[in-house]
């Protein structure tokens, strides 16, 4: 940030039917950088100005920032949102995307060029590049899960596919694990509690989520694999939380379902969520043990959360 661009977060002097930065994030879920890069580079938004200049938007700006959002899920490269919006003033028309090279597939490439050299710097360029352009839900779908899954298809295939998958693990186990914590002190919204059930060992995707939970407002306690349940309850009676979120991608141990998870329901005093693709093929398991299933897909994981919690107030 420069002197010249001031902060925007108490803008004074709002006038009906405008919206500060933090606002328009929470709706849009497009991070305040992302969105300042959208204005001053690609000038595709323009919000007015205060007089002390802070950015109020109006809801023809949120309408044009989902239409933005709508191009980049078709794999429109935010280069050239700008032109087909012009051209297109109406709703985008499906099937225009296949004009275009898929920017995803490109970011894909770049990546797994510098993680086959090993080049951190490289990579942590390229996924930077991604971010400052791109919201982080986008981000984690079209990219980072696309290389972890595609690492776990042809492991056996390469022999050095291995220490690849390994050197991007680690480098992303860092970068979020980074994130996670300077975004998640910063805010003020309920705090959750985020841990892998017992056996599973696959850390990325609680990862992902938590993420995405911090980039949404919440506060996260992150506890990361292989977390014995029954330790939960002593951790939320030292650090109270307003719920609690596992993540499993392994087969659940024997009894887990039928008596690790209903015990923690019954003693934990707040709502249990349990994510996962495999919790989605137990999800009868998982309700009769009094939790709340979310299946693997963050977004609604993330609206069910908050629509259970606000519903609890």
């Amino acid at each position: 940030m420069s002197i010249t661009d001031p902060p925007d977060t108490q803008p004074d002097e709002e006038p009906a039917a405008h919206f500060p930065i933090r606002t328009v994030a929470n709706l849009t879920g497009v991070n305040p950088i992302t969105l300042r890069a959208w204005e001053r580079r690609y000038n595709l938004i323009t919000p007015r100005r205060t007089g002390k200049g802070h950015r109020l938007y109006s809801q023809f700006d949120i309408d044009r920032i989902r239409r933005v959002l709508d191009l980049l899920n078709q794999g429109i490269s935010i280069s050239q949102v700008g032109s087909i919006l012009d051209q297109e003033p109406g709703p985008f028309i499906a099937g225009r995307s296949a004009e275009s090279p898929d920017v995803w597939s490109q970011y894909q490439e770049r990546m797994l060029s510098a993680i086959r050299r090993f080049n951190e710097p490289a990579l942590d360029g390229i996924y930077n590049d991604a971010l400052s352009l791109y919201p982080q839900d986008l981000v984690n779908t079209r990219l980072v899960t696309p290389l972890l899954r595609g690492f776990g298809e042809h492991w056996k295939e390469l022999s050095l596919i291995i220490a690849e998958e390994h050197f991007l693990s680690v480098y992303l186990r860092n970068k979020l694990g980074a994130r996670i914590h300077h975004l998640s002190q910063r805010n003020s919204g309920p705090l959750l509690l985020v841990a892998c059930l017992p056996g599973e060992f696959h850390e990325m995707g609680m990862l992902l989520f938590a993420l995405e939970a911090v980039s949404r407002g919440y506060r996260t306690l992150v506890l990361g694999a292989n977390m014995p349940l029954e330790i939960l309850v002593e951790v939320i009676a030292r650090r109270p939380c307003e719920a609690i979120v596992l993540s499993g991608s392994a087969q659940p141990a024997r009894g887990l379902l039928q008596k690790g998870l209903p015990s923690l329901v019954k003693q934990a005093g707040v709502p249990v969520f349990v994510g996962g693709g495999v919790m989605e093929e137990h999800r009868d398991a998982v309700e009769n043990a009094g939790a709340i299933c979310v299946g693997k897909d963050i977004q609604p994981a993330l609206r069910q959360i908050g629509a259970t919690l606000a519903a609890a107030v």
